[in-house]
């Protein structure tokens, strides 16, 4: 496929789990060895080849809007949600600057290395548009660094996934990284609802379908998991020699 000149970062969240620190900073401007949440999944996208990206705020959103200020690249335009629309309702807000698609969404505090291909690229790489109306990049719950859940999705040899079961375990989980198409959206209005909607839909369509990660991923949904990023991407730290991988 053409790969995707389009993309979008979920920055608009409140943050709850990483406070105190997101009392006086949104949680994508924290900065991990130097180099803020926000600025590394934009930096991955830039490198990927995407020339727009649109960013949502609302929570401290001036800060957001004054540190993109100080980028020249990709051009950012910004998606101001009044009310928090969550997952879902902010790309859909954000639609008429992402379609036709497909396009890239990330979430704010996806924090990733890439390995010997950069990993947006792999999606790109993956994607079949008679077949997909999702592609969600999944990481291994054994892999992850600061990762801590029970997973989300069983991966089908031909891609697809499943969702885990209530009473059950998954081998993978979803990092926040995606490709999706704007047909998934056809009908949906600019309200308040997560992007698993949408999800669910592709799935009773059989039509999510997932890559595996290849590089390291930090899960840093709270303090300790930031810790635990800040020492691991730090020269010195575990993982300090890929830093440069595309991180």
């Amino acid at each position: 496929m053409t790969e995707p000149r389009r993309g979008m970062v979920l920055a608009a969240g409140l943050g709850l789990r990483m406070r105190p620190f997101t009392d006086r900073m949104p949680k994508p401007l924290l900065p991990v060895a130097g180099r803020t949440l926000l600025d590394r999944a934009l930096d991955h996208l830039d490198a990927s080849g995407v020339d727009t990206v649109v960013v949502n705020t609302h929570h401290l959103a001036d800060q957001i809007a004054m540190h993109l200020a100080a980028r020249s690249r990709p051009r950012i335009v910004l998606s101001h949600e009044a009310e928090l629309l969550e997952t879902g309702g902010g790309v859909a807000k954000a639609l008429p600057h992402l379609a036709p698609g497909p396009f890239y969404v990330v979430n704010g505090d996806a924090l990733w290395l890439d390995a010997a291909q950069l990993t947006l690229r792999r999606l790109a790489a993956g994607w079949d548009d008679r077949r997909m109306d999702a592609l969600l990049l999944i990481e291994p719950v054994v892999k992850a660094v600061g990762y801590e859940g029970i997973g989300d999705f069983h991966l089908m040899p031909d891609g697809r996934l499943r969702r885990r079961a209530v009473d059950e375990t998954a081998p993978y989980f979803f990092t926040g990284i995606q490709l999706l198409a704007a047909r998934l959206f056809a009908g949906v209005a600019v309200e308040r609802f997560s992007l698993n909607r949408l999800y669910d839909r592709a799935l009773s369509a059989g039509r999510l379908f997932a890559v595996v990660h290849d590089g390291a991923f930090f899960h840093v949904g709270t303090p300790a998991g930031l810790a635990l990023a800040e020492a691991a991407l730090t020269p010195g730290g575990h993982a300090g020699g890929m830093a440069g991988a595309g991180g």
